[in-house]
């Protein structure tokens, strides 16, 4: 049997753009995604704690170091510049391998740039 088991998580990053005219996703900066062990093209989660709004898109590379967490095309509309967002991924295991999986975690701080 295989469970769905949270993967990794972006933990109150800022939203940088809204970019309604754009065909859909969330561009995440490229050191971010490494550190979060999450991938160009994942399906993602994301939770918006300014408005509760809740969606699921994938993900686009951004510019390395450049902080940017843009939510593009119908997305847009979920949150405005400034939001504090929480981002996960999940991934299927088996019971036994998910008992044990240790997810990654970050938490950028208010320009998105990694905490040490």
């Amino acid at each position: 049997m295989l469970i769905h088991r949270f993967k990794s998580k972006i933990h109150r990053g800022t939203i940088t753009e809204a970019n309604l005219n754009y065909v859909g996703s969330i561009t995440i900066d490229e050191a971010l995604m490494e550190a979060a062990n999450i991938i160009e093209g994942e399906k993602v989660q994301i939770v918006n704690n300014n408005n509760g709004e809740r969606l699921e898109t994938y993900v686009i590379k951004g510019e390395r170091g450049s902080g940017v967490l843009c939510l593009n095309g119908a997305a847009a509309r979920k949150a405005e510049v400034g939001d504090t967002v929480i981002i996960i991924s999940y991934a299927l295991m088996d019971v036994e391998e998910a008992k044990s999986f240790q997810p990654s975690v970050v938490f950028p701080d208010e320009n998105n740039q990694i905490v040490k």
